[in-house]
């Protein structure tokens, strides 16, 4: 599902809204997630999942082409693990 379907549905969901207001709310909570990823923090959103930030220390790669050694710097990705009603649910 993408951004746009999201919105889509939530306005199909919630008639009483404008389009544009639920675009607002949702592109508002992704920010905000965003921005508390960028300042390091965890964000849990109970029932559904965790986000947060882990670090990928430096690193000797290999050029898959030319089989070469390249540094690969350290780096920060986010994370998510799913919460355990999330879990049931997939699974059950």
């Amino acid at each position: 599902m993408t951004k746009s379907e999201l919105i889509a549905r939530l306005a199909t969901a919630n008639p009483h809204l404008y389009q544009r207001d639920i675009e607002r709310i949702v592109t508002t909570i992704f920010d905000e997630i965003t921005e508390a990823l960028a300042n390091g923090d965890r964000v849990e959103l109970r029932g559904f999942g965790a986000f947060s930030v882990k670090q990928r220390g430096a690193r000797v790669g290999r050029n898959p082409r030319t089989g070469d050694a390249v540094s690969v710097s350290e780096k920060f990705i986010p994370y998510f693990k799913t919460g355990k009603q999330l879990r049931e649910k997939l699974n059950s």
